[in-house]
């Protein structure tokens, strides 16, 4: 079977994640695999290495001064589109937005629901619900949205999680008592959040959040990670400065971190906060789970589904404070509880699974 999945960035956003784990353990259960993105910026290729038996296709996409974001993203769609070659796979699955719009018939895998204000990016996000054929979300949260919104009955196929990778960040070899050793030597002890500085990650109550927590440990840092996105969140940015500086504290903003090197970080974290105000699934915080490091997420349905007790939940900055104090002391239950989670959950039981879709859905 010849499967085109298509992402719109070679960043380490979630999508993307999901995407390349999901060509690699296609390929491996023998599935003939391309992955077709946008390079932007000059970017060579995707953040980390992809395994050989996966075909990778980049069509280049220049940034111009002076773009929206609305026209980045109409002109990604056209980029995209007219790199794309139909008649390469027998499968085509889109994996956004913009690949959805870019390829027109296709599989989508609809990992949350956005909201736009323009025009034109509310009839791309439409279209990229509406015009595919057939649909995956990888939670049913999100699989009733779709169907209380648009009446269609996605199929629902969970995540997959790299466990090994990020268990192994966190054992008693020397090789990662080495690697965690120089985050600790570089941030001390750590609040981390992976995603970056962005309205939907639920930032500013974090900062919020911290400062709480910062009254009774100063020593505390707060990390973030991440952050490559498509969109321009300057002004949320400046307001996420502005109150940093209210309330007196300097996170460490990192940026886009090594992907040979994340697992070490988030295996050195006392927490993981997950405050974002809107998911799909959250891979990030699963694999701290599979760090066996507490996570503290939003209170939110699908991570309920996800999650259930492996993580401790808050609604409010001052919810969020306290139930972050109280994981990085009481949490070993929690912790055994998250392992298991995250262990049950591999890329080759969501390969198959996408396997049988296809051959049940077709081309």
């Amino acid at each position: 079977m010849r499967v085109s999945l298509l992402t719109y960035s070679t960043k380490p956003r979630g999508g993307v994640v999901h995407t390349l784990n999901l060509a690699e353990a296609l390929a491996q259960l023998g599935a003939d695999v391309t992955v077709w993105s946008l390079a932007r910026g000059g970017d060579p290729g995707f953040f980390r290495e992809v395994d050989p038996a996966v075909t990778v296709r980049l069509a280049r996409f220049d940034d111009f001064d002076g773009d929206t974001v609305t026209d980045r993203i109409v002109r990604s769609i056209e980029v995209l589109g007219n790199e794309f070659d139909r008649g390469a796979a027998d499968i085509v699955h889109a994996q956004d937005c913009i690949s959805a719009n870019a390829v027109g018939r296709c599989i989508r895998t609809i990992h949350h629901l956005d909201q736009f204000t323009t025009p034109i990016l509310a009839s791309c996000h439409e279209k990229a619900i509406t015009l595919p054929y057939a649909r995956i979300c990888v939670s049913s949260a999100v699989a009733d949205e779709v169907h209380l919104g648009w009446g269609f009955e996605p199929t629902v196929i969970p995540n997959g999680v790299q466990a090994d990778r990020f268990a192994g960040a966190a054992t008693a070899a020397p090789d990662a008592v080495a690697a965690r050793a120089l985050w600790e030597h570089r941030l001390g002890r750590y609040v981390l959040a992976v995603g970056g500085i962005e309205p939907r990650k639920g930032s500013i109550d974090l900062l919020e959040a911290y400062a709480l927590m910062r009254r009774d440990d100063p020593e505390l840092a707060l990390v973030f990670a991440g952050g490559d996105t498509l969109f321009d969140y300057r002004g949320y940015r400046a307001d996420f400065d502005r109150r940093a500086v209210e309330l007196g504290i300097e996170p460490i903003v990192l940026g886009q971190v090594d992907d040979n090197q994340l697992p070490a970080l988030v295996a050195q974290a006392a927490v993981f906060a997950f405050p974002s105000t809107k998911e799909g699934f959250g891979l990030a915080a699963m694999e701290a789970l599979a760090a066996g490091v507490p996570v503290v997420a939003r209170d939110l349905p699908v991570l309920h589904e996800v999650f259930g007790g492996s993580v401790r939940y808050a609604r409010t900055p001052a919810d969020l404070a306290t139930e972050m104090n109280a994981a990085m002391v009481t949490d070993s239950v929690r912790v055994a509880l998250g392992r298991e989670v995250a262990d049950s959950l591999t890329w080759e039981a969501a390969a198959r699974a996408h396997l049988d879709f296809y051959r049940e859905v077709g081309a």
